[in-house]
């Protein structure tokens, strides 16, 4: 772990090499890591990519480049061809489990070299977190297209504090709802999302287990509808969390109607 620690270019490209050793996680968050610095990182990643799970780069203002750069690393199939020739023991080869670029300054262009990542076949990309990254509509437009296809396995899918709109919302649900069987875990916490925005993402009714909503300014009309979700007979919902949330005794009434039912299948409620 070398957090905290301001990185230099020259600096990136002696933990390049280092990152040739056997790495399983690889903390680089608040560091200083420019796209000079993530093209030396990349090429590392390419000699040696059998043994890196984890790469958390938070806190990096890199640029449409660097994202790009990482991006492609998760995509390139001669470096997947190698990969496998190296890890053949291996059961679930992956290069990234998780991929952690929360407040790294993503814009358009670096959720469209993402959408291209989680498109790829093979697409290895299991957790991804872009929490604190202002993506506006636009960009959540852009990742949705990556969200969508057949090859994305993503599992988790953080995008607290993103600035999420209610366009946003509609076309995560709608990407969610084309390829539904990964996603298990979703945040939304920070987003204000209002009624249309809750209702939307509550279309993801049946594919999100742990369902983060903390901070969200959910009025007694999204407590209807989350009410809804935990009574449906078809509920996979396991945790839910509130926190920060004005509920009110109006807000918890309404949730309360949902718990009691028998098709409630909710484990844990912050």
């Amino acid at each position: 772990k070398v957090s905290d620690i301001i990185l230099i270019t020259f600096s990136c490209m002696h933990l390049a090499d280092r990152l040739k050793s056997v790495i399983v996680l690889y903390r680089l968050n608040h560091c200083g890591v420019t796209d000079e610095g993530c093209a030396a990182l990349a090429s590392a990643l390419r000699s040696n990519p059998s043994h890196l799970k984890h790469l958390d780069l938070s806190g990096n203002e890199m640029g449409v480049f660097g994202v790009k750069q990482l991006s492609d690393l998760l995509q390139d199939p001669l470096f997947y061809t190698f990969y496998f020739i190296i890890a053949v023991s291996i059961s679930s080869p992956c290069i990234f489990n998780l991929y952690r670029l929360c407040k790294c300054g993503v814009t358009d262009e670096g959720c469209v070299a993402l959408a291209s990542a989680l498109r790829s076949n093979p697409s290895y990309l299991r957790e991804l977190n872009l929490s604190g990254n202002k993506l506006r509509a636009s960009g959540l437009n852009l990742l949705s297209d990556g969200l969508k296809d057949s090859h994305c396995k993503l599992e988790t899918l953080w995008l607290s504090y993103c600035g999420v709109t209610d366009e946003g919302c509609a076309d995560l649900a709608s990407a969610l709802r084309s390829n539904p069987s990964h996603l298990r875990e979703l945040n939304l916490s920070g987003n204000k999302l209002g009624l249309n925005h809750v209702n939307r993402v509550l279309e993801l009714k049946s594919v999100i287990v742990p369902y983060r909503l903390r901070w969200c300014g959910i009025t007694d009309e999204g407590f209807v509808a989350l009410a809804s979700v935990l009574r449906s007979i078809s509920s996979h919902l396991r945790e839910l969390n509130l926190t920060g949330s004005n509920l009110q005794a109006s807000g918890i009434n309404l949730l309360s109607a949902g718990l009691k039912d028998p098709h409630c299948k909710l484990e844990t409620l912050w």
